[in-house]
């Protein structure tokens, strides 16, 4: 029901943008057959919206399971299925509707009306769209009829529903974008188990499988255990197999993980093919320790393909393997398996206690509760993912035995219905069912990335919002608004956190394999997507809205009806190996979103101009030198994502585009950063200056006009500007101080002696700064670093040549949590005193020659958790007083030769060490 739900939405929006048009008001006016004509489509947009808004106000109160197989539910959901076709109809038409007023070639809304009376061609386009609207009229009415006939809802069915907002209570559950920690609860043993393996006394290469069904908690046992390890260890990583087991893929993945910087740029991995990354692999892991996790193997291919790049330097390398499958468990020796079981109850217990109750004081579960709640934990049969699940929908329940019974009841009837299912699936489909319909379709678009694929938080945003999914809310931007949605599905336990920023927000996330099953199947089955993986097939009766292609797709396009088709996303770098390919996917004019990155392409077809209804164009590391100047015809752009391509300059007509609120474009120079000018941005037409939507800018080439001009964007939240030069900084400042709303800012010099002034700075929402360029030493008193608040709370200062000591102008940033200082000082001496950077949990101190001395006092930087020295060649002396960070996890040292150390260790490879 869910995809129902979504078309209804967003045919509501587009009727509402189509009935509020200019137009409307321009037409009355004129007393002839096209003022008729239009009066005519305006009658029928009012009656189909009333009853779409009817429709809609019954489907929420109806919230029919997505999933049952309860037969008397039969007749509701191929009802909804024939309600969610007209929708996506009548959404087509309206997207018609849109392009005849908006189109380039009647001039815009205002000439719309007189080449009504001059063009014969857009009367009968006009005409056309209200004989087909009608039809569409006439197909509501009809399936009215049916429902009344075949489809009757009493009163008390109605009373039932699992999502009934009147007599269901929900408290609202407080989210916040910092999670915690995975819940550990019940791993203990296992964990001592497999910290013993990796730590025995066995010098040969060992193999250890971790393996247990689905949902038992494998990947965060040992994800737990390998960050703890890892240190011991001279090189390590952790990469996902999965079904989709390509091998040049994973060993790709694993040269990345296992390369330090200078390696990854001597090794060009991207053409290779398989052979040659093997013997790369073999050279990186010879006569090294290493600790390499294979998470989630299907088959013993997946580990026999790779096996024989692992080289035994018996030096006591691991390697683990997760698995559900027992034949792939059994490729470890018997005594390095380790098979994971369900929960005993008490464990069970105390980790759905902790999500259930977590807003009551030490997660007691209140007494009237006690009965129901036992009932619900053990229908989990100790699988964490179902007990943490279940404990995320009960938390935002109302604390009635009545509603807890509810859901109880309900997940009985899953688990007796769905005897296909096992007992994880159907606790996730009641976790589904739960979901407010605002996330819903969020969470079902997760599913349309491979498996495995890690979400960056800022695209994934984009994306839901690309789509119309994001509602405003108040003051609200969509993009905060869309965020608390991302946070919203994290804290019901939909999204997994992989990685967060050193300040606790959310970076990275990911989908559970076994989420993204019951989402694949949930989409399909809604014809929410489509998921081409080489060997689907289109039919007739397939509504193809949304096309992911995960591989082998190089065909699947010219079977998709090009009317149907609003999102297109691939993964599959043969699907556009030429301009007349790239053509072929140009011809779905009603696309939304199009999303070709990494794809081997070098030009975009002047077609591209033709989508009109375009929100999101992602090109991020193509081939792409150029953009046409079509571009400037996609008015509904919303997101241009150049990153990573060629393209050096922007067509003129990129200012035309009023709704652009992203726009990243910037390319790599150096991939070992060691350059001041590492990356280029790109050059814009000065009128780009007045888009007043724009929220990101990444990056621009700095010139006169730009640094002027710039304090037009008031909306800006992120920027970054490259080239800058000593006469453009007073100017900058002044522009730069005008963005009341700006988070991040990286200025860069156009040459490492230049001076820049930027006392004046005044940023008050600033959180994520990057100075790289010469500053006089009063800079570090300038506001910029005396805000009150939050202030800043990551900064990079590098190439700034400062002769005194910045560490006590930088004192004063008490919530600073990641500092870097990078050919930023050229004195000897840094000391950390007592009191200072309390909230500090990473700090960089790379390329100072002078550095001879580093010292810590008793109780500074009581947050640190991780140092890295890169680069010190004075710095011989371990650092004074490292033993007092006690929180301290590790210290990574690159180039650096302290006494005491056998040099030889420092000669080729980074050192880790464990600060005890």
């Amino acid at each position: 029901m869910a995809e129902a739900t979504a078309a209804i939405l967003t045919a509501l929006q587009l009727l509402g943008q189509a009935l509020a048009t200019e137009i409307v008001k321009e037409v009355h006016s004129h007393a002839s057959e096209i003022s008729s004509t239009f009066s005519n489509l305006e009658v029928r947009m009012k009656k189909i919206r009333s009853e779409f808004q009817v429709m809609q106000s019954f489907l929420d109160q109806m919230e029919i399971h997505d999933q049952s197989n309860d037969q008397s539910n039969m007749p509701m959901m191929t009802w909804l299925v024939e309600v969610q076709k007209v929708a996506e109809r009548i959404k087509g038409i309206l997207d018609e509707f849109k392009h005849l007023v908006g189109t380039q070639k009647f001039g815009g809304k205002r000439f719309f009306v007189k080449s009504l009376f001059k063009e014969p061609s857009a009367l009968v386009a006009l005409k056309e769209i209200v004989k087909r609207l009608a039809c569409e009229e006439e197909c509501l009415e009809h399936l009215r009829k049916i429902k009344e006939r075949w489809v009757p809802v009493t009163r008390a069915e109605v009373g039932t529903s699992t999502n009934d907002v009147n007599q269901r209570p929900v408290r609202e559950a407080v989210f916040s974008y910092s999670t915690d920690e995975p819940d550990l609860v019940g791993i203990d043993e296992n964990k001592t188990k497999l910290t013993n393996l990796i730590n025995s006394k066995e010098s040969h290469l060992s193999l250890i499988s971790v393996w247990g069904m689905g949902g038992i908690g494998k990947t965060t046992l040992v994800t737990s255990v390998f960050n703890r390890e890892r240190e011991h260890f001279s090189c390590n990583a952790q990469i996902c197999i999965s079904q989709n087991y390509k091998a040049e893929q994973v060993l790709r993945n694993l040269i990345y993980e296992i390369c330090n910087s200078e390696e990854r740029n001597q090794i060009k991995t991207d053409n290779m093919e398989l052979r040659g990354l093997k013997e790369a692999l073999r050279g990186l892991l010879r006569q090294r320790k290493y600790l390499i996790v294979l998470d989630d193997a299907w088959d013993q291919n997946s580990y026999q393909g790779l096996r024989d790049v692992f080289v035994d330097s018996n030096q006591g390398s691991r390697i683990i393997i997760t698995t559900r499958n027992a034949d792939v468990a059994s490729l470890a020796k018997e005594s390095y398996r380790l098979e994971l079981k369900p929960l005993p109850v008490g464990e069970s217990w105390k980790i759905f206690s902790r999500k259930a109750f977590q807003f009551e004081r030490n997660h007691v579960c209140p007494p009237p509760l006690v009965k129901w709640a036992k009932n619900i934990v053990s229908k989990c049969n100790g699988l964490p993912l179902a007990l943490v699940s279940l404990g995320s929908i009960l938390s935002t329940c109302a604390k009635t035995k009545s509603e807890w019974k509810r859901v109880h009841d309900e997940l009985s009837c899953e688990l007796q219905n769905n005897l296909n299912l096992d007992q994880l699936r159907s606790v996730l489909i009641l976790s589904f069912n739960y979901l407010p319909k605002h996330l819903k379709n969020c969470f079902l678009y997760c599913c349309m990335f491979p498996e495995d694929y890690l979400f960056a938080r800022k695209k994934l945003i984009r994306l839901w919002i690309a789509e119309e999914f994001v509602e405003q809310r108040g003051a609200s931007t969509l993009e905060e608004t869309a965020e608390g949605y991302l946070s919203e599905l994290i804290n019901r336990s939909m999204l997994q956190v992989v990685k967060k920023n050193s300040f606790g927000r959310v970076k990275r996330c990911r989908m559970h394999d076994t989420l993204r099953e019951l989402a694949t199947s949930l989409c399909m089955k809604n014809n929410f997507c489509l998921l081409y993986e080489g060997r689907e097939s289109i039919n007739r009766d397939m509504h193809v809205s949304r096309l992911s292609i995960i591989k082998s797709g190089n065909k699947i396009c010219y079977q998709v009806p090009p009317q149907q088709l609003r999102t297109l996303m691939s993964f599959d770098h043969s699907i556009v190996q030429s301009p007349l390919e790239a053509t072929e996917i140009l011809k779905f004019t009603y696309l939304t979103v199009l999303s070709l990155e990494n794809l081997s392409i070098e030009s975009v077809p002047d077609k591209i101009g033709n989508l009109f209804n375009l929100h999101y164009l992602g090109l991020r590391n193509t081939k792409v030198k150029l953009l046409p100047n079509s571009i400037e015809k996609l008015h509904n752009l919303k997101t241009l994502d150049l990153m990573g391509s060629e393209i050096r300059k922007l067509p003129d007509g990129i200012v035309k585009l009023k709704k652009l609120r992203h726009l990243f474009a910037e390319t790599l120079i150096d991939s070992t950063c060691n350059l001041l000018r590492s990356r280029s941005g790109i050059y814009i037409p000065n009128g780009i200056f007045y888009l007043k939507d724009l929220q990101t800018l990444k990056a621009v080439e700095s010139n006169s006009t730009v640094v002027k001009e710039l304090g037009n964007l008031t909306q800006l939240r992120s920027f970054r500007i490259w080239n800058v030069k000593e006469n453009e900084s007073t100017e900058l400042c002044r522009s730069l101080s005008k963005m009341s709303s700006l988070s991040y800012l990286a200025i860069n010099a156009s040459h490492q002696h230049e001076l820049l002034q930027l006392r004046d700075l005044n940023l008050p929402r600033i959180q994520k700064l990057v100075l790289h360029a010469r500053l006089n030493e009063d800079m570090l008193k300038s506001p910029l670093f005396q805000i009150s608040g939050e202030g800043i709370q990551e900064l990079w200062l590098g190439w700034s040549q400062l002769q005194h000591d910045p560490l006590p102008a930088l004192s004063h940033l008490k919530n600073l949590t990641f500092l870097a200082l990078r050919k930023a000082y050229e004195g000897q001496k840094l000391v950390f005193k007592a009191g200072w950077f309390p909230k500090l949990k990473i700090l960089v101190l790379s390329q100072m020659p002078n550095l001879i001395q580093v010292e810590m006092e008793q109780y500074t930087m009581v947050s640190l958790e991780k140092i890295l020295f890169r680069e010190l060649n004075q710095l011989v002396k371990f650092p004074k007083g490292i033993e007092r960070l006690f929180n301290l996890k590790c210290m990574i040292c690159k180039d650096v030769y302290f006494e005491g150390f056998a040099k030889g260790t420092y000669k080729k490879y980074h050192f880790i060490c464990q600060v005890v």
